[in-house]
């Protein structure tokens, strides 16, 4: 093999690393590409590892034997097993944050008081740990508010409450799922969005800002999710706005991630939403992509995301780095839900080349055939030179892909 190829490992098993995977596997500077634990639709492009995300140990053990040369950790539960201080404890390259320095970009109380402390605007909040307590502030709220888990997850409770009753519904379900901390805070009314930089700890760049719509139903009606479509660019959000958030929030934790001297090493989005008057709050943070929009966030970028991530792995990102050079397209993408298992999945070869299908945990029965997981089921992206005929593509294609009870939003980027 050639030496120039880089051997690579991605650690996750849903949507955004197949997405991710089909954007290096393209690359001439990727050599074999390993998925751990990946899933079924993943095979397609790589070998998938049956080791457990959350065993470091383990997957250094992998990574030795298989001369990986780099690990891109994607998931929430390598990084919260610390696998990025393993590897480097063991002189292994990785991209992806220490455990101690990705705290405030897994759990959503750790987030909070870590803008409170550091002044970052946020909406009012709340964190308990005990249902009474909860229920006595809920009494006196101002609604709307949003009540939710301390992590967000495919399972997680999330709910915006309008009124006291259907707060105190939330708040008995999240209790009754165990949950140990519940966050409850004003609801935010305005233009949601994220804006993803990479960072090697020290410098930072903005990749891409990408429109977020959360509600389920059409019109931002029905269950509030952790995602279910995107576009980007976000014509909403102008320079300005994105020089603001890097200085005021990006740099500020930064700067205090490395005085405690655990730097953040990493992708890194800031969830915000735009008001009308302009000003914007940040309601949290996530420590790589998310499913819904990883596709068009890395076809909006034209420089090589393998070359990025060594970078800030080796520490030349700095030196190598003055901005992102970017693809000039517009991405949409958009979830289809199926409200059962098994039901198969028709029409996935009708789609054109150039429209991105990213799975998340579908399987192949002994036919061949495609079939449905209950909830979130495919991410179709489609990219073009405008915001308005990649949306035309994405509609045209999402209408091939037939499964029973298909469901999905069909006013993204209206």
């Amino acid at each position: 093999m050639n030496k120039m190829k880089k051997n690579i490992l991605i650690i996750g098993h849903s949507a955004k690393e197949h997405a991710l995977i089909e954007k290096l596997a393209a690359y001439d500077n990727v050599g074999k590409i390993y998925a751990l634990p990946g899933n079924s639709a993943i095979k397609d492009f790589c070998e998938c590892v049956d080791i457990r995300e959350d065993k470091p140990q383990e997957i250094l053990e992998f990574v030795l034997e298989n001369e990986i040369d780099l690990t891109i950790a994607s998931s929430k539960e390598a990084i919260k097993s610390d696998i990025a201080d393993v590897f480097q404890a063991n002189s292994q390259l990785i991209f992806a944050p220490v455990a101690a320095a990705s705290g405030f970009a897994i759990s959503r109380a750790v987030a909070k008081k870590f803008m409170y402390k550091l002044h970052i605007p946020t909406p009012k909040f709340g964190i308990f740990e005990k249902q009474q307590l909860t229920m006595d502030y809920v009494k006196n709220a101002q609604y709307p508010i949003l009540i939710s888990s301390d992590e967000d997850s495919d399972t997680c409770v999330k709910s915006v409450a309008a009124t006291p009753d259907l707060a105190k519904r939330c708040v008995d379900d999240l209790f009754l799922s165990d949950e140990k901390k519940v966050v409850i805070e004003d609801f935010q009314n305005g233009h949601e969005f994220t804006l993803y930089v990479i960072t090697d700890g020290y410098q930072a760049l903005p990749l891409s800002v990408v429109a977020d719509y959360k509600f389920f139903e059409n019109g931002n009606g029905g269950l509030y999710t952790s995602g279910i479509g995107a576009f980007t660019p976000d014509y909403k959000v102008n320079e300005n706005l994105i020089h603001s958030i890097m200085n005021d929030v990006v740099f500020n934790i930064l700067k205090s991630l490395e005085k405690r001297q655990t730097p953040y090493l990493g992708i890194l989005g800031i969830e915000c939403v735009l008001s009308r008057d302009d000003k914007y709050f940040v309601t949290g943070f996530t420590p790589f992509l998310k499913d819904y929009d990883a596709a068009c966030v890395l076809n909006s970028v034209a420089d090589n995301w393998l070359t990025l991530f060594e970078a800030c792995a080796v520490g030349s990102f700095a030196d190598d780095y003055f901005e992102i050079m970017h693809s000039n397209t517009a991405s949409v993408s958009c979830v289809l839900s199926s409200r059962e298992d098994g039901s198969e999945i028709k029409g996935l070869d009708l789609v054109d080349d150039c429209v991105n299908v990213n799975h998340f945990a579908t399987k192949k029965n002994e036919y061949l055939e495609w079939l449905t997981n209950k909830g979130r089921t495919l991410v179709v992206t489609s990219t073009a030179a405008t915001l308005t005929s990649a949306k035309e593509k994405l509609y045209e294609n999402i209408d091939v892909i037939e499964f029973k009870n298909k469901k999905y939003r069909t006013d993204i980027c209206n």
